[in-house]
């Protein structure tokens, strides 16, 4: 557009839109909005909020006019034998079409009223006019009905127009001289020729950075369609779905299916974060590749998570992108994926220095994406999952996982990374050659970052993982209460396979067993015996097992002889007089146990007040709020395939969240994967062919596991001598009790109160032959996605995706800025000054303000005193 009088002549038409009802459709001025715009910024800035929403309550059949002429012109131009000629069928007028369409939909989305109009409008039977007589008449767009000279031989039955807009939208992905190079003559217009070479491609075909901001307009408006879900519950979201996604994800085009996954897939782990070097990546703004990259890998991770919902018929479709994603098996192809997003999360660890720019930070981009990338492939392949687990690259992504989860284990916005690096350990864990593994001596401690250090440490890769894991149990302050049971089945599962594990460990596990065993952590919650019984099961695991090569596990047990035998005659009274004798204690002094759970807020009387919102005890201190933020998280497939999912990421509270809104979001910040009950090898391999290991199913099977969601239960709990009496005599401590009472005659007095295993007695213990112990099979603990839990992860994607679009100054256009999101909350924070990557003024420095300090989605806070419900107040308006 350039000039100003051209964007005034735009604005001025933009005006007439709501203040003018019922412009007719054969009016020419439609035209101009794909005449006059000449970039998405012209759009994005001239077509403001206010201006939608004006029209949208104002002037609705305008909007729907307006609609209905972008979405036709753009299907009439993808099938124009001339396009994209610049004088006849121009590409600018298809992708102002595009930006306009993106601009509009999410307003359409937000309003809950609209629904019916939109599902009308998109999704209904309809008839066009037939593109021979669209073509010869050179009509606005294909489904004007007012001319009279038309005749019933020019329209025909169409699909509905989401469909067919869609449709046309993955076709302009591969559209030559759009999209990609130009096709021999004769050739298709649409060629679906992979752009990068990796998966399924050696060769990568010539690009220009037109074609690639074009891809990248093409899957912001796929991206748009899809985002409708954001105006939903993440209770109703699983269960509801998005129409746009149902049908992209059950192409039943298998060629359009592979091009458009090995594109976005190769694209995304082509990406080389090194390319720009720190400090000066984080000046360099809109790039037009990296803008590329954020979509392909934001639509790729839209489509293997969706969760497909239960049809009218009562089937429910396959995934088809998911489906082909567990299909892959080819050793280069793994290699590729693997490479790709070590690139990416391996930043942080390759360097630790500060930046030298004032005003700069290396902020690390795509890792919380990658993450879930990563998990999503680890669920469904079950190829590339041991493909992992059985070369050397396992250990570089147990670090790695590990590294992430300790980094952001106290960073609110950041909880839902966490959480999936727990999961996806856990998924993992559940094959037997990743517990043989984790035998190997791990020796490059010093070479890690400080985060993830442990002073003095000298062990295997499984001393190392279960330290690990127990530092993020006891250091998290009670954030992580949600994944405890997927922590403690990563150490189950490994159990079985575990040698020689250092006497540092050892005291570990046995802490972890003396603060889940204590009063006050069993009695303040229904389901924290659950825990307990997890971490019992992996003693069994290797004293079945590997008890000659785990003498300083035996003798740690030993040490906790008392405790693991009082267990037997727990009840209500002596637990009772325990936590009233360890608050006595208490005031005395500072417990001298940093795991004392007396010392927190996980007692009966104290674990919740009526103010507060129920939550699990912690092994640490617990916040009194409760209040819990979701971070940076599949569906059965069939074949080879196997499933899981995750959730939100940095989620925003809005200030314009309505009661009812939070409400209907409250019950889903701690639905995480259901874990599954231990099922052996031999009942694993009875499972039907095809089943999956993480099922994804919209629907919980009850297998006698831990119940779903956290371990929280709503109102205050008061346990009785019943309820101990259902699951005591449940706990797994007979081959314990047997071990303790073998072993015994070996400790001499004196050993009883001593830390050390001394070499003679580390002699006996390995050389004993225990009686009446015989191994059981080794049980694989798993767990299966639960509606509430899809939701989760379902806000999860969305929430990162809904960060990464505020970065305006980066490229981003800012799409749902200032919407009435549902899936997550929005919250407002104070703008911050210039800095030297965002020094052009207020508007620049509360958008990047907002993507630094983002608050977590929280699907239990309140809404903030004084605030409405009106759409815009959310974020900073733009316009």
């Amino acid at each position: 557009m350039g000039a100003s009088d051209s964007k005034l002549v735009f604005k001025k038409g933009i005006f007439r839109l709501s203040e003018e009802r019922n412009i007719p459709a054969d009016d020419p001025y439609w035209t101009s909005f794909w005449d006059l715009p000449e970039s998405a910024e012209d759009v994005f800035s001239l077509f403001s909020p206010t201006d939608i929403r004006r029209t949208r309550d104002n002037a609705l059949e305008n909007l729907e006019t307006l609609m209905l002429a972008v979405c036709s012109r753009i299907i009439v131009l993808r099938h124009h034998p001339s396009f994209p000629d610049p004088e006849i069928a121009p590409e600018r007028h298809v992708l102002n079409c595009i930006r306009v369409l993106t601009r509009i939909l999410p307003f359409i989305y937000e309003v809950e009223a609209l629904q019916d109009w939109e599902e009308n409008f998109f999704w209904s039977a309809r008839r066009k006019r037939t593109r021979k007589s669209a073509l010869a008449n050179e009509v606005l767009f294909d489904e004007s009905l007012t001319s009279p000279r038309l005749t019933e031989d020019d329209f025909e039955d169409a699909k509905p127009l989401g469909e067919e807009l869609l449709d046309a939208a993955v076709d302009l992905l591969f559209f030559s001289e759009l999209t990609v190079p130009k096709q021999p003559k004769g050739s298709p217009k649409v060629s679906y020729s992979i752009w990068q070479s990796g998966v399924g491609c050696n060769t990568t075909i010539p690009t220009t950075r037109e074609y690639e901001n074009n891809r990248s307009e093409v899957l912001r408006l796929i991206l748009t369609m899809a985002s409708q879900g954001m105006y939903q519950s993440p209770a109703a979201l699983p269960g509801k779905g998005v129409k746009a996604l149902t049908h992209v994800c059950t192409c039943g085009d298998k060629q359009t299916v592979l091009s458009v996954l090995c594109s976005l897939l190769n694209t995304t782990l082509k990406y080389n974060p090194a390319t720009w070097r720190v400090p000066y990546n984080a000046l360099i703004s809109k790039d037009p590749k990296q803008i590329l990259v954020t979509y392909t890998l934001e639509v790729l991770l839209v489509l293997i998570i969706y969760p497909i919902p239960e049809q009218i018929t009562g089937l429910t479709p396959k995934n088809c992108y998911r489906h082909f994603l567990g299909r892959l098996h080819r050793p280069q192809d793994f290699q590729f994926i693997v490479d790709g997003m070590t690139r990416v999360l391996n930043q942080p660890l390759q360097s630790h220095t500060s930046t030298y720019l004032p005003g700069t930070q290396n902020v690390t981009k795509f890792v919380p994406e990658m993450i879930m990338l990563f998990w999503e492939i680890t669920q469904c392949n079950k190829r590339f999952r041991s493909f992992i687990i059985d070369t050397d690259r396992i250990y570089d992504f147990i670090v790695i996982i590990l590294f992430y989860a300790l980094e952001y284990k106290s960073d609110p916005s950041k909880q839902g990374v966490v959480r999936m690096c727990a999961f996806l350990l856990q998924t993992l864990s559940v094959e037997k050659s990743f517990g043989v593994n984790l035998n190997r001596t791990f020796s490059a401690q010093e070479t890690l970052p400080p985060s993830i250090r442990i002073t003095g440490f000298k062990g295997s890769y499984a001393d190392f993982l279960i330290q690990s894991i127990f530092n993020l149990i006891t250091t998290s302050q009670g954030k992580l209460s949600a994944i405890y049971p997927a922590l403690l089945a990563v150490i189950n599962n490994i159990s079985a396979y575990m040698q020689r594990l250092s006497s540092s460990t050892c005291s570990k596990i046995t802490q972890l067993f003396n603060s889940m065993s204590a009063p006050s952590f069993l009695l303040a919650n229904e389901n924290n015996h659950c825990l307990l019984q997890s971490l019992l099961e992996s003693f069994n695991a290797i004293v079945e097992h590997q008890y000659k090569k785990n003498p300083e596990l035996v003798f740690a047990i030993l040490q906790n002889k008392r405790k693991l035998e009082a267990l037997r005659s727990f009840t209500l009274e002596s637990g009772q007089e325990e936590i009233e004798r360890r608050n006595r204690r208490r005031k005395d002094g500072p417990p001298t146990d940093p795991l004392d759970l007396s010392s927190t807020r996980s007692s009966v009387d104290s674990i919740r007040s009526p103010t507060s919102a129920p939550r699990a005890p912690s092994l640490s201190n617990v916040p009194e709020d409760g209040t819990f933020a979701i971070g940076d998280s599949d569906e059965d497939d069939d074949d080879d395939s196997d499933d899981d999912d995750n959730h939100p990421t940095p989620s925003q509270s809005a200030p314009s969240e309505n009661p009812s809104q939070a409400s209907s979001v409250a019950g889903a910040e701690d639905a995480v994967p259901v874990q599954l009950r231990g099922m052996s090898e031999k009942a694993r391999g009875k499972m039907p062919a095809g089943a999956p290991a993480f099922s994804r199913q919209n629907s919980v099977t009850s297998l006698g596991g831990y119940p779903s969601g956290s371990f929280s239960i709503p109102g205050v709990f008061e346990p009785t001598g019943q309820w101990i009496d259902s699951w005591l005599p449940e706990l797994p401590l007979h081959t314990i009790l047997s071990l303790i009472q073998q072993v015994s005659v070996l400790l001499p007095p004196q050993q009883h109160s001593s830390d050390h295993l001394s070499p003679e007695l580390y002699h006996k213990i390995s050389s004993m032959e225990l009686v009446g112990i015989d191994p059981s099979p080794p049980r694989v603990h798993s767990f299966e996605w639960s509606p509430m839990a899809l939701g989760w992860y379902e806000s999860l994607v969305w929430g990162l995706i809904f960060a990464a679009e505020l970065q305006v100054a980066k490229g981003s256009m800012g799409l749902w800025n200032g919407t009435a999101i549902k899936l997550f909350r929005v919250q407002e924070t104070a703008p911050q000054g210039p800095t030297l990557t965002s020094p052009r003024g207020a508007v620049d420095a509360v958008g990047s303000n907002i993507v630094n300090r983002i608050g977590s989605i929280n699907l239990r806070g309140t809404p903030p005193a004084g605030t409405g419900g009106s759409p815009g107040n959310g974020t900073p308006a733009r316009g």
